[in-house]
């Protein structure tokens, strides 16, 4: 399932106008280890696409929203949950780390 991409309007539209339980992925197209995780994200959220929204902010093209949670480096993966901000996972995320702090979010 391809991740929806966000800008900042829209991102504020899902987070927190609606609310949205959501992961957004943080990423640059030019990441070797954004190539690896985004395309792992994007199959598990075959698994929760029910449950959970998944987005993807290109860091590159959204520098105030990156800068805005003072984020540092890609991937950067963020869980929110009713408009609130969870927690992160950051770097080369595992498939098992990610399914359990979605568990935890869910």
């Amino acid at each position: 399932m391809e991740l929806k991409n966000l800008n900042a309007v829209t991102f504020e539209e899902i987070v927190y106008d609606n609310c949205e339980n959501c992961l957004v992925v943080f990423s640059r197209k030019t990441c070797h280890v954004c190539a690896e995780v985004v395309p792992m994200v994007e199959e598990t959220a075959e698994k929760y696409k029910d449950k959970l929204g998944f987005y993807h902010v290109d860091v590159e093209e959204q520098k105030d929203l990156y800068n805005r949670f003072s984020l540092r480096g890609v991937p950067q993966l963020l869980f929110f949950k009713d408009g609130e901000y969870q927690y992160k996972l950051a770097g080369k995320v595992e498939e098992e780390q990610l399914e359990e702090k979605i568990e935890e979010l869910l």
